[in-house]
C-alpha cells in the first residue's frame, strides 16, 4: 500500500523532486581525547602536532574526517589508530561541536570522544601527525595548562588547534563527575 504526503506524493516521487543542493551538508569529523593516569589525581593528555594546514605545527587532538560508509564512532577508532597506533579501546562520547567558524576550511561538525589508557600503552606517530607527546594537565586559576617534558613546553588549552580546548574542558567535566 502506497503512502502519500500532504502534497499527494509517494516517497519515490518526493525523492525524485528533492533538491539536495538547497540543503548544504557539513563535513563530519571525529576527535579523540586520550587520557593517561600518571599518579593519584594526575592526568596526561595525548596530543599530536599537525603537519598539514590548517593549524600547521599546532598541537591538537588526534582525529579526522569521517568516511561516508562509517559512523562517527568508527571514524574515531580508525583515526586514533592511524595517527597514534592505539587500537582496541572503547571510546566514550564527550559531545558534538558545531560552532560556526570552528574550522577555517568550512562547515565542520565534530564528535569528540574520550578514553583513558594504561600508562604502559605504546603510542606511535602516524598519518597526518608530525609528532605526538603526552602533556600533563595542570589546573591553575580556572585555566587548563598542558605541560610536556619532551618536548619541554607548556601550553594553555586555548592554544590548541580548532576548538580542542573546549573539548578538553568538557571531557574533564565528565571525568570529574565520575570521580
Amino acid at each position: 500500500m502506497k503512502k502519500y504526503d500532504e502534497k499527494g506524493l509517494t516517497e519515490a516521487e518526493f525523492l525524485e523532486q528533492y533538491k539536495r543542493k538547497q540543503y548544504p551538508k557539513p563535513s563530519l569529523t571525529a576527535d579523540i581525547l586520550v587520557f593517561r593516569q600518571e599518579q593519584e589525581n594526575e592526568l596526561s593528555l595525548l596530543l599530536i602536532r599537525r603537519k598539514n594546514h590548517p593549524f600547521l605545527d599546532f598541537w591538537a587532538l588526534p582525529g579526522g574526517f569521517a568516511k561516508q560508509d562509517e559512523c562517527l564512532s568508527e571514524s574515531a577508532v580508525r583515526e586514533l589508530s592511524e595517527e597514534t597506533g592505539i587500537t582496541g579501546l572503547t571510546l566514550r562520547l564527550v559531545g558534538i561541536y558545531s560552532k560556526p567558524g570552528r574550522d577555517p576550511r568550512g562547515w565542520m561538525v565534530s564528535a569528540a570522544y574520550c578514553v583513558c589508557i594504561a600508562a604502559d600503552c605504546s603510542v606511535r606517530v602516524g598519518d597526518d601527525a608530525d609528532a605526538c607527546a603526552w602533556f600533563r594537565l595542570i589546573r591553575q586559576n580556572g585555566k587548563i595548562l598542558l605541560h610536556s617534558a619532551d618536548p619541554e613546553m607548556t601550553l594553555t588549552s586555548d592554544e590548541l588547534a580548532f576548538d580542542h580546548g573546549d573539548m578538553l574542558s568538557d571531557a574533564l567535566k565528565l571525568i570529574d563527575r565520575r570521580a
